[in-house]
């Protein structure tokens, strides 16, 4: 079975990133950073999602020898003008701090009515070759953010985002429902075509 490398120690995004492949049908077996030797990995320097997932993508091809993916993926608060954005994972300072970053979020939007809390995740998903064959995929969910956290599957903004045309927060619902909207759930599927030619010897 080919192993594609995904540029992450995030053990949810692994998860959910295995189970949108498993659901594709896709002879893929996906591992984590965690899973392989250990290598400096890159500074997230871009000013786009795009441009993050690439520079990880390919620091992990060369390092590998694997096809890899990478996701740079955040949260757009439109009152906010679309901030946190790129700085989603250190918004309140140390990187990856999911309850620190929610609730301040959350504090600086208190005063906003309902219909102006309206937000997005987005999500880049690149796929890079050993060969420096390249490929990206982006894909929003709209929806606006909750009073509130509620809910306790997902991970990062979850708690708080309400998916257009849904009362339940990303974190109330089950895994299979959330990977049927989400804008990671979207960029994976996306990708799956490539994957397939990654799998049939072709340039992605």
């Amino acid at each position: 079975m080919q192993r594609v490398v995904l540029a992450t120690h995030n053990h949810k995004k692994l998860v959910e990133l295995r189970r949108i492949v498993e659901a594709s049908g896709l002879a893929v077996e996906v591992v984590g950073l965690d899973d392989v030797a250990s290598y400096p990995e890159p500074a997230e320097t871009e000013r786009s999602f795009e441009g993050n997932a690439l520079i990880k993508a390919r620091v992990a091809a060369s390092a590998t020898g694997l096809p890899a993916l990478a996701d740079d993926s955040g949260i757009e608060v439109d009152v906010l003008n679309r901030m946190p954005g790129v700085r989603s994972a250190r918004w309140a300072g140390g990187h990856g701090d999911d309850a620190e970053n929610l609730a301040l979020l959350l504090r600086q939007v208190d005063d906003v009515p309902d219909a102006e809390r309206t937000a997005r995740f987005v999500c880049a998903m690149a796929l890079v070759l050993p060969t420096g064959a390249e490929h990206v995929e982006r894909a929003t969910m709209e929806g606006r953010l909750a009073r509130e956290a509620r809910g306790s599957n997902g991970f990062g903004y979850d708690p708080a985002f309400l998916p257009d045309g849904h009362t339940r927060t990303t974190a109330e619902l089950d895994p299979d429902a959330k990977d049927a909207i989400s804008h990671r759930g979207k960029a994976v599927r996306a990708m799956v075509e490539h994957l397939r030619g990654v799998l049939a010897g072709e340039a992605a």
